[in-house]
């Protein structure tokens, strides 16, 4: 750890995270919610919000992926995501959904703005982020694709964003 100049879990816990965190709705795999876990610890984000199907810790498959995050992320689980993303904008945070919609934004061109904090929705994995959670957010921001896939996995699309929005947050 101090090689790599890495936190122990202890500092990480104590330490100041981002404004910014992810919101997993509905998501069917245990190995996808540890990845996320992982990336939450990566990039120091201050919650994870577990909603619907989402399984939570201490869960063999979430444990397996996301070696030893679930202890150093913030996390809680919300039977009801609408309601969640209703709560968390009525005390001023944005919330914005990862989907492809009709007038998304890409990825590329989302900039970070007040009011902070922030959560990212992230959706299940075959339907993605259900049309009345995406109706209550303030937003949605789309990863363009080229390909035949109009679709990435869903711990790797979330990567993505929480990198660039990350960036953001970070200058």
């Amino acid at each position: 750890m101090a090689e790599l100049k890495r936190m122990s879990p202890q500092d990480f816990t104590a330490a100041n995270k981002l404004p910014f965190g992810l919101i997993l709705d509905d998501i069917r795999s245990a190995n996808n919610v540890g990845s996320l876990f992982r990336t939450a610890d990566g990039f120091a984000l201050g919650h994870v919000y577990l909603c619907g199907i989402t399984a939570t810790p201490p869960h063999r498959d979430i444990l397996k992926t996301a070696l030893g995050a679930t202890a150093t992320v913030s996390w809680s689980y919300h039977e009801d995501c609408v309601d969640l993303v209703t709560e968390l904008l009525g005390g001023g945070a944005q919330v914005q959904c990862l989907e492809q919609t009709h007038g998304s934004t890409p990825l590329q061109d989302f900039r970070l703005a007040d009011p902070l904090p922030l959560y990212l929705v992230v959706g299940n994995e075959v339907n993605g982020v259900r049309q009345e959670v995406i109706d209550a957010a303030s937003g949605t921001i789309e990863i363009q694709q080229f390909g035949t896939k109009h679709s990435l996995n869903v711990a790797v699309s979330a990567g993505m964003a929480v990198w660039e929005i990350s960036r953001q947050a970070r200058k």
